[in-house]
């Protein structure tokens, strides 16, 4: 008889589950059988409501014979703070799947540790987790004038604005509160943010080290021990317990908050899982594909002591960089539903709602990049809601030279008068129209070429 994988069972455990919810009275053994969208024994789903019963998940009344199988109810949970509006994504159906388990209460999911198969079993250009439709949307996005130039020869014209987007935006991710203005002003100036913790800016400058290390040297960068080591060891510089735990992997168990995953925990284990990972990163040919491919198993891994989810952003930049394609930034990318993406994968071994936001989130930074394509998409809805007020407040601060400390609390009081849904991409949108203006656009604010000038002059000082 073959064996049945953990994953199977707790495959067959949310099946079930979810059948229940479409029996608000309940349902009996042969409704339950009946209603399943997959084939199963009655004695094996005597067991598997069993299990259900003893974790709380359903309970039963009536006799045996006519005894009812009910699903426990549970609280609404409480939509994430640090992100985004996660229906500013389109989510397909697996991923609206995979949302809707993942946003249950930890004491509703099951318990699981690594799975190897999940990585064991993928083929390189044989099995794939992007479509060939996927593909050829993320080519044509990712497309610029340097295709056919060295290696890494499109990231390096556009560094000083790239460190800017992935530094801050790959450490929002992780709940940093530096805003997009006070990011530059720490990368272009070395000024530290007031009020914001050494943590915060040590963060924001490790990202900036990491990125020009990809740049800069990019005949040596890839998918090797190398490379991601010393990713690891730059974006963790001065952020771990253990200095000596940079660039190291792991050599203990570690729990992953709020989720029900349990990394390896065996040091071998981790050691040969870690080879595989980059083996078969190497041998994908497709780019995209093997970004996406680092940025499912790396973080499932969890290599290192902590800082993996970053090391994983900025890896999936490797292949991009490599071919001179657009970079992916996160841009505006919501941390809940990244979190739940990636949850998605430790739990389920489920790629769709990741991938997911990684396709909308490459569009996105893509378009950040894109001053060679104009063509790309429309007119941002946000923008021309808000379009008085952004220019309104974007005049008052270059017309009147207010310095970047000043002008940040600014628009953030600006911000405050907003509804709250609004606040954060307003000061992201205030901020990159700030950074953006140059000697060819700053009529568009009506700005006399004397106070751009002396605006131009005060930021470069402060």
């Amino acid at each position: 008889m073959a064996k049945v994988s953990y994953t199977q069972i707790l495959q067959e455990l949310q099946q079930i589950r979810k059948t229940l919810e479409k029996f608000g009275d309940g349902a009996s053994l042969e409704m339950i059988k009946n209603a399943l969208d997959i084939g199963i024994e009655l004695r094996t789903l005597h067991r598997r409501l069993d299990k259900l019963i003893d974790d709380g998940i359903i309970a039963t009344s009536g006799k045996t014979k006519a005894r009812l199988y009910h699903l426990v109810s549970t609280p609404p949970v409480e939509k994430q703070k640090g992100g985004g509006d996660n229906s500013t994504i389109p989510l397909s159906e697996g991923g609206k799947e995979i949302q809707e388990i993942i946003s249950k209460p930890t004491n509703t999911r099951y318990p699981v540790g690594y799975q190897r198969d999940f990585l064991l079993s993928y083929r390189p250009n044989i099995d794939s987790y992007l479509s060939e439709d996927d593909k050829r949307k993320l080519a044509t996005l990712g497309k610029t004038a340097r295709l056919h130039q060295p290696a890494g020869t499109y990231a390096k014209e556009i560094l000083q604005r790239l460190l800017i987007d992935l530094s801050w935006n790959s450490s929002r991710l992780e709940g940093n509160t530096y805003s997009l203005l006070d990011t530059q002003q720490l990368i272009s100036l070395g000024k530290f943010a007031d009020e914001k913790s050494a943590a915060e800016g040590q963060m924001i400058l490790n990202h900036k080290d990491a990125i020009e290390f990809i740049v800069q040297t990019t005949e040596d960068i890839g998918y090797n021990r190398y490379t991601i080591k010393n990713l690891h060891a730059l974006l963790s510089n001065n952020l771990l317990p253990d200095p000596g735990a940079r660039g190291r992997l792991r050599t203990f168990g570690v729990g992953i908050g709020n989720s029900v995953f349990t990394p390896l925990a065996i040091p071998q284990g981790i050691e040969e899982m870690f080879e595989i990972i980059l083996e078969k990163a190497r041998e994908i040919n497709d780019p995209f594909e093997k970004s996406f491919f680092v940025m499912v198993h790396l973080p499932y891994l969890q290599p290192f002591d902590d800082v993996n989810k970053r090391v994983s952003r900025l890896a999936a930049n490797l292949s991009l960089n490599r071919y001179n394609l657009a970079p992916l930034a996160f841009v505006d990318v919501p941390n809940d539903i990244y979190i739940m993406g990636t949850l998605g994968v430790y739990e389920l071994n489920r790629i769709e709602l990741l991938k997911d936001v990684y396709m909308w989130a490459y569009e996105r930074s893509a378009l950040r990049y894109a001053s060679l394509r104009q063509s790309l998409g429309e007119p941002d809805p946000f923008r021309i809601r808000y379009r008085n007020d952004i220019r309104s407040l974007i005049t008052e601060i270059v017309a009147n030279a207010i310095p970047p400390g000043e002008a940040g609390k600014l628009i953030a009081r600006r911000a405050a008068a907003l509804p709250q849904v609004d606040q954060e991409r307003f000061i992201e949108t205030v901020d990159t129209e700030l950074l953006s203006l140059h000697e060819g656009n700053f009529a568009t604010y009506y700005v006399r070429p004397a106070e751009f000038k002396n605006w131009e002059a005060v930021w470069k000082r402060s």
